[in-house]
């Protein structure tokens, strides 16, 4: 699913404008964008958690070459997804 596809479930199930749903997708992804820039945790019961989680440099290897560079540490969005989530997935593959 991505982002129109949201929009457009949104809009079949509320009965809302497609202006609307959009509006409001892109009013949570903006928050929670800005919760995360900010350094702080999203908890979504039932769903997942996510938080950025800071990466150290490291000594890197180019496999063609061989040669060694320095890569700079990073910040990554980390995402896990709750218990529920993962169970409800598992049951579904049978």
């Amino acid at each position: 699913m991505n982002k129109g596809e949201l929009i457009d479930t949104l809009t079949n199930t509320l009965g809302i404008t497609k202006k609307a749903s959009r509006t409001c997708v892109e009013s949570v992804f903006d928050s929670m964008t800005d919760t995360l820039v900010n350094g702080r945790r999203i908890e979504i019961r039932g769903f997942a958690t996510f938080k950025v989680k800071a990466y150290r440099p490291y000594r890197g290897r180019n496999p063609k070459s061989g040669k060694h560079f320095r890569v700079a540490g990073k910040k990554l969005p980390h995402f896990k997804m709750c218990g529920d989530l993962k169970s409800r997935i598992n049951r579904q593959r049978r």
